[in-house]
C-alpha cells in the first residue's frame, strides 16, 4: 500500500502490552454520547447474527457480537498464534513486485441485524489489538426480506449503501462512527482495510418492524425493542440502561434490568419513558421484577400519552409489587397511547415490562410510511 509523504502509517498504534490491566490505555474515539443510549440493533439477544466472512483464520467472526468486552491473555496461543477475542484475517500479501495489497484489497464479514431499523451510530471496537487492527474499516448497508443467506446477500441485483465511507481506526481503541442515512436496513458488512483484527461491534439504532407482521400476530407487545419501542429518557440510569426492560426474553439475574441508585430526597420518584412502536391501543400491561430480591420497586404506577404534546393519562395507578414476581395487569379501559411513562415509587428496580395491545390505524399506517424507506 503507497504511504502518503509526510504521514505515519502506524500513527494509531497503541503501545505494546506491557503488563497489568490490559485496559489501562484503551481510548475512545469519535462521540460517543451521541448514540450509543439506543438500543444495539446487533444484539445477540435480539437475534443478530455475524452469518459468513471472507477470512477468520485466527480468530473467529462470532466474537464481533459478544455481549461482554474483550478479554486478553498475553500467555494464549493456539495452533495458529495468538488466540485473540475478536474477529481477526490473516495478513494480506501482494506479489513479488509488490508485496504490499493493492489499495482495494479488504476483508469481510456480513452481519445479520437482530431486528431491522435506522442505524444512528456504530462502534468498531479494536480493543487489544494494538498493532494487529485494520488501517481503515468501512461499512455498507441493505434491507432484504427474509431469512437470506449469505449467497443471496453478495448477489449481484443486491444493492448495499455506504453508512461509513472507509475510515482511519485506533487501535485499542473504540472508534465511533455517526450514520446519517435514514433508511432501513436488515444487514451490514463490515470491511477491514486490508486486513486485521476488530474486536466488537455494536450498531446503535431504532427499530423499524414490518407493520404487515405485527397485524399477523394480532395483540403484540408495543413496548418491546423488537417491535419498535424506544427508550427516550429516566429520571436515572445509574446501575443499568433502562433500554433492557423492553429487552425479548426473561431477565437471567439483578444487573439484566433497570436498576437506579437509592433516592434519598424526600417527595421525589424514579421515572423511565418510552415510545411505543406506534400509536397502539394498550390491552393489558407486565411489570417484571425478576432477580430483584431487596431493591426492586415499592410502588409502580404507568402513564401513557398520546402524541408529542398530548396530556398524560393514568394507565395503572400507584401499585404494590412484590420482589422477584411477574405482575399482571389487565385493563378495564381502552387506553390509546403512543408513550408510556413507568414511576417508580420511591426508586428501585424493574427487570423487564411488557405493554401488549394493537396498533391503531393510524398507528399502522405511520408505521408502514417509515418501514417503505427500506
Amino acid at each position: 500500500m503507497t504511504t502518503t509523504p509526510g504521514t505515519d502509517p502506524h500513527a494509531n498504534d497503541a503501545a505494546p502490552y506491557a503488563g497489568g490491566d490490559p485496559y489501562a490505555d484503551y481510548r475512545t474515539f469519535g462521540d460517543p454520547a451521541g448514540f450509543t443510549e439506543l438500543v444495539d440493533l446487533a444484539d445477540r439477544r435480539l437475534g443478530a447474527g455475524v452469518i459468513a466472512a471472507n477470512d477468520e483464520f485466527f480468530a473467529q467472526r462470532e466474537n464481533l457480537l459478544v455481549r461482554e468486552r474483550a478479554v486478553f491473555d498475553p500467555e494464549h496461543f493456539g495452533h495458529k498464534g495468538k488466540v485473540m477475542d475478536g474477529w481477526e484475517t490473516r495478513r494480506r500479501r501482494g506479489s513479488a513486485d509488490q508485496p504490499f495489497p493493492a489499495p482495494e484489497d479488504h476483508d469481510w464479514a456480513i452481519v445479520r441485524l437482530g431486528a431491522p431499523g435506522v442505524v444512528r451510530g456504530v462502534v468498531v471496537d479494536t480493543a487489544h489489538f494494538r498493532g494487529n487492527y485494520p488501517q481503515r474499516v468501512s461499512i455498507q448497508a441493505t434491507s432484504v426480506a427474509g431469512a437470506p443467506g449469505p449467497d443471496e446477500l453478495l448477489a449481484d441485483d443486491v444493492k448495499w449503501e455506504e453508512i461509513v465511507p472507509v475510515s482511519q481506526v485506533r487501535g485499542h481503541a473504540a472508534n465511533h462512527f455517526t450514520v446519517t442515512s435514514e433508511r432501513r436496513f436488515t444487514h451490514l458488512r463490515v470491511c477491514q482495510h486490508p486486513d486485521g483484527g476488530i474486536a466488537r461491534l455494536r450498531v446503535h439504532g431504532e427499530v423499524v418492524p414490518d407493520p404487515e407482521w405485527l397485524d399477523l400476530l394480532g395483540t403484540v407487545d408495543l413496548v418491546s425493542v423488537l417491535n419498535g419501542g424506544v427508550y427516550e429518557d429516566a429520571s436515572d440510569k445509574f446501575y443499568s440502561s433502562p433500554t433492557q426492560i423492553i429487552l425479548p426474553g426473561t431477565s437471567r439475574k439483578m444487573d439484566d434490568g433497570w436498576e437506579n441508585r437509592r433516592r434519598r430526597v424526600h417527595g421525589t420518584n424514579d421515572w423511565v419513558r418510552f415510545r411505543l412502536a406506534a400509536q397502539g391501543e394498550i390491552r393489558a400491561v407486565e411489570i417484571d421484577t425478576a432477580y430483584l430480591k431487596g431493591n426492586s420497586a415499592g410502588w409502580i404506577a404507568l402513564s401513557g400519552r398520546d402524541g408529542e404534546t398530548g396530556e398524560w393519562f393514568e394507565i395503572i395507578p400507584r401499585t404494590r409489587l412484590q420482589p422477584d414476581t411477574l405482575h399482571r395487569f389487565p385493563l378495564a379501559g381502552r387506553a390509546v397511547a403512543t408513550h408510556v411513562r413507568l414511576d417508580a415509587f420511591p426508586d428501585g428496580g424493574v427487570a423487564r415490562m411488557r405493554v401488549h395491545g394493537a396498533l391503531t390505524e393510524a398507528g399502522r399506517s405511520a408505521l408502514a410510511e417509515r418501514a417503505a424507506r427500506g
